[in-house]
């Protein structure tokens, strides 16, 4: 098949785009892949791209290209949903381009990878073309104005791919989209770049998967020994609650350290906290996280105490080094993704106390935390390129099947949504 990813820029950087090439390139190895950017802002992608794909970009923002100089390059964008916070950096052009590209590609498969150019697809995408959305981020994520927007364009598509079965149940309940598939896919994570053996098993080509969990179990310690933490530094990730927990790690465990990566608002305070708990010099506000989670590599734990499902990548790139986790929160945070297999220890919401006597019994057990990184390992597996890929394949299989039962779904249930609708402006008149 000739499958068509729709990016919103592919010369850009970061643990997302880092996923979605991969994922692009698990696909190649048995299907036509195409990438297109919406955007183009440099002349080489930042991000390695397989040769098997091809990369199309629609519009270039380079300071001095045609596009830049096309009349319609400074008018705002009518297509893309003026709720979805990168509105700004899209333009009519765009518009005009992403429609006429998707009205004449002959694609078999069409993903989008983020909300607005989802719309894109559901809009001027083929109808003999399967049309799959990605929404990594939560049902809550996004404004009440966006889901107004995407309420009638996502009804059109063929599926709905989520990170999360909270998640996709969440979109579900809330946005009822008649005769399209609503589902949970893993993001993918990519592998570390060593060993090798490690990329051999997103292939799906792994012999000896249980020798890397055999080198997890029995890696040592960082010296000194180090709990890890990596996301935005904002209110819901909640690392005044894990400084504290920490605080009681120290207590006990003073040869232990904290390490936090990360930007944000919180900071400044952040910092005063650590100051007034007397953990300047063991707890440490790292900086910018890496795009390939680079910072879990020779930790001893991953730690996340955050409320909602945005630190869930980032526990990954822990699990994938066979780094334990300790995780607080509630679905679809990082409970989900401790019980989808093992691999960590979780505790209650907003529970500093729990949170603080997990870690002592993690920092005060190194044969639990080796056997705990040898599961974390193996379950981190299923975020791997070619298992996600493998997901899709039957994903396809089933849309294709289920194409004319879906199409009845859509009109009756559409036919539903108008009458209700014109009920309720009945009733206000």
């Amino acid at each position: 098949m000739k499958i068509t990813l729709l990016l919103h820029n592919a010369y850009a950087v970061g643990a997302a785009l880092r996923g979605t090439l991969a994922f692009a390139t698990a696909l190649a190895d048995h299907h036509d892949v195409e990438l297109v950017s919406m955007l183009r802002h440099r002349e080489v992608p930042r991000c390695a791209v397989d040769p098997r794909l091809r990369l199309v970009p629609l519009v270039d923002t380079r300071v001095g290209s045609d596009d830049m100089a096309h009349p319609l390059f400074g008018e705002p964008a009518l297509d893309f949903p003026a709720a979805d916070r990168h509105h700004h950096q899209y333009s009519r052009l765009v518009d005009l381009r992403a429609a006429e590209f998707l009205r004449g590609t002959d694609a078999d498969v069409l993903i989008g990878t983020r909300s607005g150019v989802n719309v894109y697809l559901a809009r001027f995408g083929p109808r003999r073309a399967l049309r799959i959305a990605q929404e990594p981020l939560p049902y809550d994520a996004h404004s009440a104005l966006l889901h107004a927007e995407l309420a009638g364009p996502y009804r059109a598509l063929d599926a709905l791919v989520t990170t999360t079965e909270g998640t996709a149940a969440r979109w579900r309940s809330r946005l009822p989209l008649p005769g399209v598939r609503v589902l949970a896919v893993p993001a993918v994570v990519p592998a570390p770049a060593a060993p090798a053996t490690d990329a051999d098993a997103d292939a799906g080509t792994a012999a000896h998967p249980a020798a890397d969990a055999q080198a997890a179990a029995t890696a040592p310690d960082a010296d000194p020994p180090t709990i890890v933490a990596a996301g935005r530094l904002i209110p819901g990730e909640r690392f005044e609650l894990l400084v504290e927990a920490f605080s009681a790690v120290c207590a006990k465990h003073p040869g232990w350290r904290l390490r936090i990566h990360g930007e944000g608002p919180e900071r400044a305070r952040l910092r005063s906290l650590i100051d007034g708990l007397g953990l300047a010099g063991r707890a440490e506000l790292a900086g910018p996280r890496s795009p390939d989670g680079a910072e879990f590599a020779g930790a001893s734990i991953a730690a996340s105490a955050s409320d909602t499902e945005a630190s869930g990548p980032a526990l990954v790139e822990a699990m994938r080094r066979g780094v334990p986790v300790v995780g607080t929160g509630r679905p679809p945070g990082p409970t989900e993704l401790i019980h989808a297999g093992g691999g960590g220890v979780l505790g209650p919401r907003d529970d500093g106390r729990a949170l603080a006597g997990a870690l002592l019994d993690l920092v005060g057990d190194p044969a639990r935390r080796r056997a705990l990184g040898a599961a974390a390992l193996e379950s981190a597996r299923r975020h791997g390129p070619g298992p996600v890929a493998e997901h899709y394949r039957l994903l396809f299989e089933e849309l294709r099947a289920t194409r004319r039962s879906r199409a009845v779904r859509r009109a009756l249930g559409g036919a539903r949504i108008r009458a209700r609708a014109l009920a309720q402006g009945n009733a206000r008149a």
